[in-house]
């Protein structure tokens, strides 16, 4: 995946905004499959079991059977049909989560190679907010940041100012 560049800005953020909201002492399930970003998470003294591969889409078991204090999911939800479905199975209080925002300016990421490497959705930072709300979350805080590139051209001039990532720390709305 990380073959030709490893996105340090983007780590460094995700580990930045995972140390404000995320105790060392609580465990996460962190959906994917084991990545750089949940070593680094690891590295920090995170306790991290990531879902196996299993497709989200179809097997939720995973997520619904975890004892995990908290859910991590940084740019997972873009690729699955229905992130809804993800997102109402989770059991724990706590979810930290991560997407790349729709560019206006730049069409839907396609992986020529690899299927599961799709953007099934592109959000918006509000449809995001909403299908959080929707699924039962209250986001307590959220970043957004861009993704410069040092190539030239007209969208790498956009890069420089247009926010690429957002993040979310949502809580779970307790049923009265």
């Amino acid at each position: 995946m990380y073959e030709k560049t490893f996105p340090n800005k983007r780590f460094k953020h995700t580990i930045n905004f995972l140390k404000q909201h995320v105790s060392t002492n609580d465990t996460i399930l962190d959906l994917g499959v084991k990545n750089p970003l949940s070593k680094l998470m690891i590295s920090h003294g995170y306790s991290v079991e990531n879902t196996s591969g299993t497709d989200l889409d179809i097997n939720t078991s995973e997520i619904e059977n975890s004892q995990s204090d908290v859910v991590t999911a940084f740019e997972i939800f873009e690729h699955l049909l229905s992130p809804f479905t993800v997102l109402q199975s989770i059991k724990t209080d706590k979810l930290v989560a991560s997407i790349p925002l729709k560019l206006w300016f730049a069409s839907a990421y396609r992986s020529k190679t690899d299927m599961r490497d799709r953007h099934f959705h592109e959000f918006e930072d509000w449809q995001f907010d909403w299908l959080l709300e929707k699924a039962g979350w209250k986001i307590i805080a959220s970043e957004k940041w861009t993704n410069p590139t040092k190539k030239i051209g007209i969208r790498p001039i956009l890069r420089w100012f247009t926010p690429r990532y957002y993040i979310v720390y949502a809580e779970r709305i307790s049923e009265s």
